[in-house]
């Protein structure tokens, strides 16, 4: 097979000719892999195999397989990393990312503003092994100078907090955490690839659930974990080769796919929610708007600089706590109520009940998940009709 992969282009066409890989047949399309094993000529080729596999060939679908390296080459080539792994799903990636390198008595520092689930695997699983957490405000350096420790293994953030939209100082957290020779793991879901260089500003590991973006047509589950090849094959592979977190054939050809439209529907979504965004300030039923993209939002500044634009995802503080929001909620006519988020379809979510629902009600109010707060991912829909959906919406409410 051939190897289309190149390291000089720009990141449009990396997404969509990057790690290419074409059979005999000469297929344009990328070619699905639908196997679970892999057959060998000799008991010879065999051995010679499991000793050592060489370039292109496999051995187990749980390995490796043919379709799902293109996809990890050309996420890594997307994102400038040296290697990826494919996970089965973007906690798989989460927790594969962390876990492989982890060990009793390590310390991690993490950002206190988290997805549910991210907040779950740091402050009870890792917890649970022996692993010692420390969760900061992400947003204050000097939170995280505090913190970081000479035993300090590795730190971890959302590079834009899941729905807080909080922004982390990507450069200024690497630096700290690289002074004690901690690991840097971000999880850039809500950056995606084409607004954050995670990697160019000092971050060790990205993680992303390509169910999100990468996708973006709400089809299937995936992850993906990012670094150095010294990282990848000799931490990450072994770890989720032996414990089953591998992505399957199928859904990696649907994340090529993906990755061919991303940049062009996240810039849509993003040019989208910045208009919304501006609308929703002050609007009836409203009483706050969070969105990197507002010159109202505390770091607006740092997000022009590391990002270029606000993101997909608007979050809205509705009137009249939960009770409003739910009204608010059921009075939607184009945006669907569901918990995934970068979507070709507008998704509104409740994340007191939803995403954060099994954090305490203190833990909530301390990274801001209010019972008025709604996450908005914007989605590929006229911007005129998803404003005025909204605004009917909040106005009812």
């Amino acid at each position: 097979m051939t190897d289309t992969t190149k390291k000089n282009w720009s990141k449009r066409t990396r997404a969509v000719h990057a790690g290419s890989r074409r059979s005999q047949y000469g297929e344009l399309s990328e070619a699905m892999f639908l196997t679970q094993g892999f057959v060998y000529d000799t008991a010879e080729d065999a051995e010679a195999r499991f000793i050592k596999s060489g370039e292109d060939e496999y051995i187990y679908a749980r390995y490796g397989n043919p379709t799902v390296a293109m996809f990890e080459d050309r996420i890594a080539a997307l994102e400038g990393a040296e290697a990826a792994f494919a996970t089965a799903s973007g906690m798989a990636a989460v927790s594969g990312a962390l876990t492989s390198m982890l060990r009793a008595g390590d310390h991690v520092v993490s950002s206190r503003a988290l997805f549910g689930s991210c907040h779950y695997i740091l402050d009870e699983i890792l917890a649970r092994f022996g692993v010692e957490v420390t969760f900061v405000d992400g947003t204050d350096l000097d939170a995280w100078r505090a913190a970081v420790r000479e035993d300090t293994k590795a730190v971890f953030f959302e590079s834009l907090s899941n729905p807080t939209l909080e922004i982390i100082d990507i450069r200024a957290v690497a630096e700290i955490a690289h002074t004690v020779g901690a690991t840097v793991i971000c999880d850039n879901v809500f950056a995606t690839p084409t607004f954050s260089d995670a990697i160019a500003q000092g971050v060790d590991v990205v993680v992303y659930s390509a169910t999100k973006h990468i996708d973006g047509q709400g089809r299937c589950l995936g992850g993906v974990i990012l670094g150095t090849e010294e990282f990848i094959r000799k931490t990450v592979e072994p770890y989720l080769k032996h414990t089953g977190g591998a992505m399957s054939p199928f859904n990696a050809w649907v994340m090529l796919k993906g990755l061919e439209t991303l940049d062009l529907r996240v810039r849509a979504q993003a040019a989208s929610a910045q208009a919304i965004a501006e609308a929703l300030e002050g609007a009836k039923g409203v009483a706050r708007v969070l969105y990197p993209g507002l010159k109202s939002h505390p770091q607006h500044a740092l997000c022009a600089a590391q990002m270029g634009a606000g993101g997909t995802v608007i979050s809205v503080e509705v009137e009249g706590g939960q009770d409003g929001a739910f009204r608010a909620l059921n009075a939607l006519d184009i945006f669907t109520i569901s918990n995934n988020l970068g979507d070709a379809k507008s998704i509104a979510t409740h994340p007191g009940t939803t995403t954060h629902q099994r954090l305490t009600d203190a833990q909530r109010a301390e990274v801001g998940v209010t019972p008025g707060l709604l996450r908005l991912s914007v989605g590929l829909e006229d911007t005129d009709d998803l404003m005025a959906d909204l605004l009917g919406a909040l106005g009812a409410a």
